[in-house]
Parts: C-alpha cells; sequence; structure tokens
C-alpha cells in the first residue's frame, strides 16, 4: 500500500483515479454503441434476406457440382396408373 506524505499527493492520485473511470466508462459506451450498431446490420431485413439467398444459391451449387462428380441421377416416379391399364 502508498503511503502519502503529502495532501496533494493524494489528490493527484484521486484525480488520477477519477481522469481513469471517466475514460473507462466512455470506452464502455463506445464499444455498447459499436455493438448495437453491428447487431442492427446484422439483423437488417436486406441482410436477412441476402444471406438466406445466398445461403440457398451455395447448396444447390454445392448439389449440383456433387451431381456432377458422383453422376447420381434423380428416380423417376413410376405411374402407377399405367401399370393397372396394362
Amino acid at each position: 500500500m502508498k503511503r502519502y506524505t503529502t495532501f496533494e499527493e493524494i489528490d493527484r492520485d484521486l484525480k488520477y483515479l477519477r481522469l481513469k473511470s471517466q475514460i473507462d466508462l466512455e470506452e464502455v459506451k463506445l464499444g455498447l454503441h459499436e455493438s448495437k450498431e453491428a447487431i442492427s446490420e446484422t439483423f437488417s431485413p436486406i441482410n436477412l434476406i441476402a444471406n438466406t439467398v445466398g445461403s440457398i444459391l451455395k447448396k444447390a451449387f454445392v448439389l449440383k457440382v456433387v451431381d456432377k462428380l458422383i453422376g447420381i441421377k434423380p428416380v423417376k416416379k413410376k405411374n402407377y396408373e399405367d401399370d393397372e391399364h396394362s
């Protein structure tokens, strides 16, 4: 623990601590403001739609590439009515 010999030393340290506290508070406010902006940008309707469409297109592209590489053909539905008449 620091020992003070004069009131000026105490006043100087108190002033320093008050200023440091104010700086810390402003940093918290700034961080909160930046977080709010990031959240509002992330969850804006335009971004949500763009992300959804982008995700769907990406999955469709991957499926198309996999289909080309593996050569999986879609299964055709058998028409049961034609079988009954035969």
